[in-house]
């Protein structure tokens, strides 16, 4: 088993909460030389350690986990993979830094992403105008992009909201399906009237499913809306008028008054599939149900997608599910939902892997794929993706067609009914996946749409190979510094 030695994470604990050495090692029931050497990395933090600081001020023990270390570890190599990167940091580097000094990490991969983000509005700006680039356009990074690092740093699960919606499901006497008079009856304490009718919004961008007119007190409906969706509809209203988003929104740190008006929309649809979906009595049928996702969709009267959403919030530090990646694609590969409670990765440079069940789906639409894939670091998972369509009204009305992903960890895996008749032990059965191209480090992937941005190529005109690029040497700045360790 690895030893985990933390102890600038230990000491930066200690310092946030104003405790000196002695004061530390007296509530940890620790002698403060043995603290000491815990916080110089002399001593792994132990599992006996983790459990006191948790039983006595409360500590999350993921803050010391390794998976953030390799979600931050897989970050930082994005970050200084770039070739806007003029420094060379080495792989042990970089571990140092995602193991020991995670504030710091994390503060280098936001500054990367705002000049990443610059950068790329920029390039469409100038694209847009027929202009090529002459300098540096000061651009704020895009709303929904701050929004989605807000819950992606977050590990997708927000407390004060989730256990907000669970306390009000009790109160409200809300069941796991049929919950439309109550929550009915909940929006009428607010003076608010539902109608149910079409063309809601008044608006031409095409029906609104949910329409609030704050004058009259009415709250518009779609008439096409199933009983789980309309229920997720009133929700959401609820949330505006009960839940404590302002709160939540105001720690966030956002850039724009737009990025914070989308947070809060954010935070209004997690509670409404909070509310409809609560926490433990949700954890509870998943576990029984060995987290089928079509029974736990009929259980609840909500649709695939709504479900596969929430499992992925499920990492309350006292009551864990098994922590999923969630995520939406179209048929193009655009990325339009990334939900992660776990260290799984996809790259924001140059797409993601073709390799990916996900991609598949699309060929079998309505059937459930599963795959057991590994990454480059080593690292198995099991994935599951199935095709999800919205839409209504009859022939030639426009219909929104989506590939879903669910994956895990496999060590999770025998958790999940989908891991039966597949063998979780034989490596040969896993495909291998990556990153997306310019971050894969795979030599001889076929379907490589190109060369990894620290790979030296071999090029050879009169030679040609059934891969399309030739790797010379993979990761030349690592080799070039002697280290040749893995992520």
């Amino acid at each position: 088993m690895k030893k985990s030695f933390m102890g600038v994470r230990l000491k930066r604990f200690r310092e946030e909460r104003a405790l000196t050495q002695v004061a530390l090692a007296r509530a940890l029931e620790l002698s403060p030389s043995y603290l000491n050497q815990l916080e110089q990395n002399q001593r792994p933090l132990t599992v006996a350690v983790l459990l006191k600081l948790n039983a006595v001020f409360g500590v999350d023990v993921q803050r010391f986990s390794e998976d953030d270390e390799v979600r931050l570890l897989t970050s930082l190599r994005e970050l200084f993979s770039d070739t806007l990167a003029e420094e060379t940091v080495s792989r042990a580097e970089m571990t140092e830094l995602a193991a020991n000094m995670p504030g710091i990490a994390r503060a280098l991969i936001r500054l990367g992403r705002r000049q990443r983000e610059i950068q790329e509005r920029e390039e469409v700006l100038a694209a847009r105008m027929g202009q090529d680039r002459h300098g540096k356009i000061a651009l704020k990074p895009m709303p929904y992009e701050e929004v989605r690092d807000f819950f992606y740093d977050c590990h997708n699960y927000i407390d004060e909201i989730d256990t907000h919606a669970e306390c009000a499901c009790d109160q409200w006497g809300l069941s796991s399906k049929d919950n439309l008079p109550q929550l009915e009856q909940r929006l009428r304490r607010h003076d608010i009237r539902i109608v149910r009718e079409a063309g809601a919004s008044g608006e031409n961008h095409g029906e609104s499913l949910r329409h609030f007119d704050p004058e009259h007190r009415i709250l518009k409906l779609s008439p096409h809306l199933r009983p789980g969706q309309a229920a997720f509809q009133m929700a959401t209203q609820l949330a505006f008028l009960e839940a404590p988003l302002d709160a939540v929104a105001a720690r966030a740190k956002l850039s724009s008054e737009e990025a914070r008006r989308l947070l809060r929309i954010g935070l209004a649809n997690y509670f409404a599939g909070a509310l409809i979906l609560p926490y433990r009595r949700f954890l509870d049928q998943a576990e029984r149900l060995r987290y089928d996702i079509e029974l736990l969709a009929h259980h609840f009267g909500v649709g695939f997608e709504t479900i596969c959403h929430r499992l992925s919030t499920l990492q309350r530090a006292d009551t864990r599910g098994v922590p999923f990646f969630f995520v939406r694609v179209d048929r193009a590969g655009n990325i339009s939902k990334r939900q992660s409670a776990t260290d799984f990765h996809f790259s924001r440079i140059g797409g993601s892997c073709p390799l990916w069940n996900i991609y598949e789906a699309f060929s079998q639409p309505g059937h459930i794929l599963t795959q057991l894939a590994t990454m480059p670091d080593g690292r198995a998972y099991l994935w599951i993706a199935r095709t999800v369509r919205h839409g209504h009204g009859g022939y030639d009305a426009p219909v929104k067609t989506f590939a879903i992903g669910l994956g895990c960890d496999i060590r999770h895996a025998e958790r999940l009914v989908y891991s039966k008749n597949l063998n979780l032990t034989d490596s040969a059965s896993f495909t291998p996946i990556g990153s997306g191209c310019k971050l894969c480090t795979r030599e001889n992937c076929p379907q490589r749409a190109f060369p990894a941005i620290d790979a030296l190529l071999s090029i050879d005109e009169n030679h040609s190979r059934f891969t399309p690029y030739t790797i010379r040497e993979q990761g030349i700045r690592d080799q070039e510094s002697g280290i040749r360790d893995q992520i």
